[in-house]
């Protein structure tokens, strides 16, 4: 990474689970180094909802780097989640048709409820399926499926943590790391949004700011997800050894059944 630089420029790692991705400091120059990101970056970063774009260069050996302004800034606290500006860019991602553009050159599939149950059926190991309220869940999910179809696909982020959301000190807000976008219901990212951080009294609120109406179907979806999502989750962390990070989901899961 170093020679794309002169030899002032300090270059570090900066973190994640891919070690793709560098922070890089010159005087008053800062920049976000990345590897190998998707052409996705070029249309969020033109949308305004992540960091702008500064250059892209292709390697000899076929990498390809971006560079995105390094802005100071820190994440969301969970309580902010309430607020009406996070609703706001996440509806402004989820009708933007240049986001669902560039996702289908890119050669992205509709994410199918099908396609989700399947991901659960398969991914889950025998310890988890010996449990009750796993079993539960299972059932949930596949007497459901039929009654949660929506035609509306649209571009998801897929993981809408308070870490993700970046708020800069200039008060801008962004909505960061997107390696698992996907097109798909707009359920799975307020159902996760909603369910892990507004209170059940004020999602018709939350839902007015962002422009949609709290419908039984629209329920029914975001649990369907929900469920689905912490499934995932529990047999993640089981498998990094995580056990109490999946006690803690395995409880949560009773709550949302």
């Amino acid at each position: 990474m170093e020679h794309l630089f002169d030899q002032d420029w300090e270059i570090v790692p900066a973190g994640g689970a891919t070690g793709e991705a560098f922070f890089a400091k010159h005087h008053e120059q800062r920049l976000f180094l990345k590897r190998n990101s998707s052409p996705f970056l070029a249309v969020l970063s033109a949308e305004g909802i992540v960091p702008k774009l500064v250059w892209t260069k292709r390697m000899e050996n076929g990498d390809v780097i971006t560079a995105q302004h390094w802005l100071s800034g820190r994440e969301l606290d969970p309580d902010e989640m309430l607020q009406d500006r996070v609703a706001k860019l996440l509806n402004k991602i989820h009708i933007s048709k240049p986001l669902l553009t560039m996702l289908e050159r890119l050669g992205k599939v509709r994410f199918e409820p099908e396609m989700m149950l399947a991901e659960v059926e398969t991914t889950l190991d025998f310890d988890l399926l010996k449990l009750p309220k796993v079993n539960e869940a299972i059932s949930f999910l596949q007497e459901n499926i039929d009654f949660i179809q929506f035609d509306e696909y649209v571009v998801c982020h897929g993981d809408v943590n308070h870490n993700n959301w970046l708020l800069s000190d200039r008060n801008q807000l962004y909505l960061i790391d997107w390696d698992g976008a996907m097109i798909a219901d707009p359920a799975i990212d307020i159902g996760m949004l909603l369910y892990w951080y507004i209170p059940e009294d004020k999602w018709e609120d939350w839902l007015q700011q962002y422009g949609m109406t709290l419908t039984d179907s629209l329920k029914l979806r975001m649990k369907w997800y929900v469920v689905s999502q912490t499934l995932l989750s529990i047999q993640w962390h089981k498998a990094k050894g995580r056990f109490h990070e999946m006690n803690h989901w395995l409880e949560y899961l009773q709550s949302i059944l």
